[in-house]
């Protein structure tokens, strides 16, 4: 019997997939307007991509600009992630502000979950995994691939390592060349779907060619949509997510 995730009424790992989108805005004000929006649209998650911020290095606006978010989207889940350069998103902070940075943010009772990726040090994950959970934050363990699509094999291996590793959602996202490619990321979310999770996880192939993964479920829990500006290539418009996912789980 696999687990679920419930937070703020929603249930991860249940009927079709959930669907997510991010606020990229890069000050205050942006994040503000966003937000306004974001509460207009029929979505179920928010993640704060606050590597965008201009001022992520400074803990307390990080903070302050994190309480005006939620002054706006009050019991919308809100899932805090710091994309590494390394892994596709804007800047590289050090480890050691990393985990600071995260750790600070899950005690603040204002984020649902936080984004921690996997090829970090292992004692860092568990860190910030017991810290999250001691605040009733749930963990996505994440891995990004802009390059390429890796083997069913290795795919189903970093799922399982960030299962085995703590994290409530494990996530992979990566990069087709070839529409295989897009087969392969299907093929390994099956497997890992029938074969060995105990509990939700998330599976993207980006990009033009991947979009279908982003409605096809198969297994993956959340899927990423875009309101005005995307976070990864091939996010579709929230809306028309929405419209084709009501669709595909009649």
């Amino acid at each position: 019997m696999k687990r679920t995730i419930k937070v703020k009424g929603l249930t991860l790992g249940e009927g079709a997939p959930k669907i997510c989108v991010p606020m990229v805005g890069r000050t205050t004000p942006q994040l503000m307007e966003e937000a306004r929006l974001l509460k207009t649209l029929d979505l179920d998650l928010v993640e704060w991509r606050v590597d965008y911020f201009e001022q992520v290095e400074d803990i307390l606006q990080v903070k302050e600009a994190l309480n005006n978010i939620r002054s706006v989207l009050t019991d919308t889940p809100l899932i805090f992630t710091f994309r590494s350069a390394k892994e596709g998103g804007e800047r590289e902070i050090s480890p050691a502000e990393y985990i600071n940075l995260n750790m600070e943010i899950s005690q603040t009772g204002k984020v649902d979950l936080v984004d921690v990726e996997l090829f970090n040090e292992e004692k860092d994950i568990k860190t910030l995994i017991d810290v999250a959970h001691s605040h009733n934050v749930f963990v996505i363990v994440s891995n990004h691939d802009f390059e390429k699509t890796p083997s069913k094999e290795e795919i189903v291996s970093r799922l399982r390592r960030a299962q085995e590793l703590g994290g409530d959602l494990p996530k992979i996202a990566v990069m087709p060349k070839t529409n295989e490619d897009v087969l392969t990321l299907l093929d390994a979310t099956n497997t890992m779907s029938e074969k060995y999770a105990d509990r939700p996880f998330i599976t993207i192939s980006m990009g033009q060619k991947g979009a279908i993964t982003r409605v096809a479920g198969f297994g993956s829990a959340l899927t990423f949509g875009a309101a005005k500006v995307g976070s990864a290539p091939g996010q579709i418009a929230v809306n028309e997510l929405r419209t084709m996912l009501n669709l595909l789980n009649q």
